[in-house]
């Protein structure tokens, strides 16, 4: 049995002071190590070949103390060691989630918060709450003419909550957790991406079916609703040429942007839903079947709010895919 399994001799040589006997000894030491494991609830002994068997041997011509190893060829494992090896490393076919993009965009957030809290320029307090009051329109005219791109910048902020909802309803949802979407999306109309963020973490795929009596009832009859996509990339494409037009007022901006941290916290917040826009307008498009024909406005989408504005306009409704049918409308039928 041990001249038919494949051996593979490896020798590491160390020189060791050793006395030198006279008489030639073959063998000083052999450690044989018994290994027992179970598998399928059976427990199986293996034999003296299947071992590993570290063999000390003294060479009496050189001197020195030869260590010898033989290994078990892994070519021949019968097939219950290699279940045995495939459970032991989760190579199974139902293996657990991979934690690593949640994990990372954990620590991504995280860092995130403790910059916006404690390393952002915090150098116009007094004007950032002035600014604030201007914008929600809670102080009158006073003469004070603010400047046209955080004005800009503001009302279009105010547009990114509603291209999240239009591509995380229905789409975006989880069907393998119990956390809805719609709590982070109403934060978001407060907090931007800081609050979708924890969402993003949590987020599993696939989305559930969405059933037939859904597509009639809000939200999905607004978010679906060519209209609304319409007049949202209308008003995006109008306050962002206001802005460009304003040329002579960014050098003012980016000097708020360098002492305000109130500006300084929305423009990262812009940011970073620009940034992660383009995932999930190629989400909803997978969802849809749509990327053969759409794979285009992937390019595209990466314009700052215009790209995933344009995908809502020319994306299929979901009235056009099929849908599963709920059970009171399949017993009409």
């Amino acid at each position: 049995m041990v001249a038919s399994t494949n051996l593979i001799i490896s020798c590491n040589f160390s020189c060791l002071p050793l006395k030198v006997n006279p008489k030639p000894k073959s063998l000083l030491k052999t450690h044989y190590t018994s290994l027992l494991f179970s598998n399928s609830g059976t427990r199986k002994s293996l034999n003296i070949s299947d071992l590993v068997k570290p063999q000390y041997i003294y060479n009496n011509k050189k001197g020195v103390l030869q260590t010898c190893y033989s290994t078990l060829n892994s070519d021949n494992k019968s097939p219950d060691d290699q279940v045995l090896d495939k459970d032991a490393t989760g190579g199974g076919k139902e293996g657990g989630r991979d934690w690593t993009t949640s994990i990372l965009l954990f620590v991504f957030w995280g860092g995130l918060i403790y910059y916006v809290f404690n390393l952002t320029p915090d150098q116009t307090p007094s004007r950032d709450m002035y600014f604030l009051e201007k914008l929600l329109n809670l102080k009158g005219d006073d003469g004070f003419r603010m400047n046209s791109v955080l004005v800009s910048l503001w009302y279009i902020m105010g547009l990114w909550p509603l291209v999240y909802s239009m591509l995380l309803l229905p789409t975006g949802r989880s069907s393998k957790t119990s956390i809805p979407v719609w709590p982070f999306l109403i934060l978001s109309c407060f907090g931007g991406a800081y609050a979708l963020l924890p969402y993003f973490i949590l987020w599993r795929p696939p989305p559930p079916p969405v059933e037939e009596n859904e597509l009639g009832r809000w939200p999905l009859n607004f978010l679906e609703s060519k209209l609304t996509s319409g007049i949202l990339l209308a008003a995006g494409l109008t306050i962002i040429v206001n802005a460009a037009l304003n040329g002579g007022e960014w050098k003012e901006f980016y000097q708020y942007f360098r002492e305000s941290k109130f500006i300084h916290i929305t423009c990262l917040d812009f940011t970073l839903l620009s940034a992660f826009g383009p995932f999930w307008v190629y989400n909803d498009m997978t969802a849809r079947k749509w990327y053969d024909k759409g794979s285009w406005l992937l390019l595209i989408s990466l314009v700052p709010f215009l790209g995933p504005a344009l995908y809502l306009v020319l994306r299929p409704s979901l009235s056009e895919m099929p849908v599963s049918q709920s059970p009171t409308s399949s017993e009409e039928q």
